[in-house]
């Protein structure tokens, strides 16, 4: 592929390789491999139930543990709140050709409908700051709207900069849960959520967020008025930092030909690499221990305490792991291990890494063994907590063939899958578990090091989709997925957590569920 000295001016400003394009554009051409399924992971084959002893064990373990790890805990919180409203965009379009009898919206019709969150408004967590928008625009309150079917000046009020601009912003700046002392946005939920599991033995809870650029100042404004209050309601200090997706993470575009795709002005046109990308902002953070967890999975207080118990199982669970194992590294990095401790490791490896040993390894020598085992155990670490597959869309946890006719632990999400392969689509629809992005992760070698996390990615396994622009077809590539290929070669664990710690907000509507509504203080120990 040729670029003229303007085009690879343009890639070199993105901090892009070269050769990196020529990779992108390579898969354009060749597509990417379906990820080969051989089985779903289930309790007692890929995937832990712990008892109630083996919970309280783990969660104790973490608190007793912990000093020293200066956790954190990792927020992608950049995507845009705007999926959250399509039914009202829908609804506004409707109203605004005149159409206003087709949307139902004078009673409790479908959950998901604009109908049912008109005659619930007043449930919502920003009920009274929309009432205030609509009162100094319209001299009206919503109530007074809804109850006369003036139904556009409400929905305008939620979406649109005149009113609270919610279209625009992202999820973590929407108000989500509603107190006696008032509303809180996400990103307030997830400060109280830190506090009580991600916070060191200096009493600082470290909190980083993804964001875009045009919503820094947002998210600073909204800190910088909540956070001291925060700090004094929960006896703690708050260390809070921002990333932004790096340039360098964009990905090319192609027309159908997989000639590059060029704007109107002639320049390259690139795309944002998907939340693979965030692999990068991760292999910029310091701490022992790495929580991670979406914007909109978050509860009011009172649900809190499941969540938080959880949290530090699953954080238990992998000191635990991270003490077995970097002990064993230490050793065997001198080839000091005794034959005794290559068998424990070994049996650690089958029975808590669910990692079969490679055959014939006790055949070999002493000295060998340590070497082989030392190559799979060092690398990052992830305990992923995986809920009960009750119908929610998303990935899954998989036992995946490698190409050494193995099988490793994986979370793939459908769109990875051979969709005209009726024995994989079998093994897809079989799963018994889904992934709620419940992840704890360690990305420090036994020497204390970070790990270079690119190295553990594997780069068969992004995605290509099709998009427009300037009303021309493009294709668009996806770098592997932040839990799915941008953590494939780390050791993973799985492990089952109960429903009730995922309570994702994908529309609007779900703030009305019974989890999200009726918040109260409480310590949320």
């Amino acid at each position: 592929m040729i670029f003229d000295e303007k085009d690879l001016r343009q890639i070199n400003e993105k901090g892009i390789p070269i050769s990196t394009i020529e990779n992108q554009i390579r898969n354009f051409v060749s597509g990417f491999p379906w990820s080969p399924l051989d089985r779903p992971a289930t309790r007692d084959d890929g995937i832990f139930s712990f008892t109630a002893d083996e919970i309280s064990y783990f969660s104790q373990y973490y608190e007793n543990h912990l000093a020293g790890e200066h956790p954190v805990k990792f927020v992608p919180a950049s995507g845009a709140a705007s999926r959250m409203f399509k039914h009202l965009f829908e609804s506004l379009d409707q109203i605004r050709s005149g159409n206003k009898d087709a949307l139902l919206l004078s009673g409790d019709a479908d959950f998901n409908s604009t109908g049912y969150l008109l005659s619930h408004l007043p449930d919502i967590a920003f009920f009274h700051e929309l009432n205030s928008k609509l009162e100094d625009i319209h001299g009206k309150n919503a109530s007074t709207l809804i109850a006369e079917k003036d139904y556009q000046p409400v929905i305008e009020g939620i979406l649109t900069p005149d009113g609270l601009n919610y279209a625009n912003l992202p999820k973590g700046l929407i108000l989500f849960h509603l107190y006696p002392e008032g509303a809180r946005t996400a990103v307030a939920e997830h400060l109280v959520e830190a506090a009580r599991y991600a916070t060191d033995e200096h009493h600082t809870a470290r909190i980083h967020f993804t964001i875009s650029p045009e919503h820094r100042e947002k998210f600073l404004d909204l800190l910088h008025t909540i956070k001291e209050r925060f700090e004094n309601l929960l006896g703690v200090k708050f260390e809070i930092t921002f990333s932004e997706q790096k340039p360098s993470t964009d990905t090319i575009a192609v027309d159908e030909e997989n000639v590059p795709f060029r704007n109107p002005d002639g320049s390259l046109h690139f795309r944002p690499g998907g939340h693979g990308a965030l692999i990068s902002n991760l292999n910029d953070l310091d701490g022992g221990i790495i929580f991670i967890k979406n914007i909109d999975n978050i509860v009011p207080d009172r649900l809190k305490p499941d969540t938080i118990l959880y949290k530090k199982v699953l954080g238990g669970y992998l000191l635990q792991m991270k003490t077995i194992i970097h002990g064993f590294l230490a050793k065997a990095e001198h080839g000091n291990a005794s034959a005794r401790e290559v068998e424990e490791i070994v049996e650690f490896l089958k029975t808590g890494l669910c990692i079969p040993p490679p055959d014939g390894l006790c055949l070999r020598p002493l000295r060998e063994q340590q070497a082989i085992l030392s190559d799979i155990l060092d690398r990052p670490m992830r305990v992923c907590g995986m809920v009960k597959n009750e119908g929610e869309p998303g990935g899954g946890p998989f036992w995946v063939k490698r190409k050494d006719g193995r099988s490793s632990l994986q979370i793939i999400e459908s769109s990875q899958v051979d969709p005209t392969d009726l024995q994989q689509k079998s093994v897809l629809s079989a799963a018994t578990h889904f992934n709620p992005v419940d992840l704890v992760c360690c990305i420090n070698d036994y020497h204390g090091r970070k790990f270079d996390l690119d190295r553990f990615v594997d780069p068969a396994t992004g995605f290509i989709s099709t998009k427009s622009s300037s009303g021309k077809t493009l294709k668009a590539q996806e770098l592997p997925g932040l839990w799915n290929g941008a953590m494939a070669r780390w050791i993973t664990v799985f492990v089952e957590v109960p429903v009730i710690t995922f309570n994702p907000v994908k529309t609007v509507n779900d703030l009305l569920r019974p989890q999200h509504i009726q918040g109260t203080i409480n310590n949320a120990q």
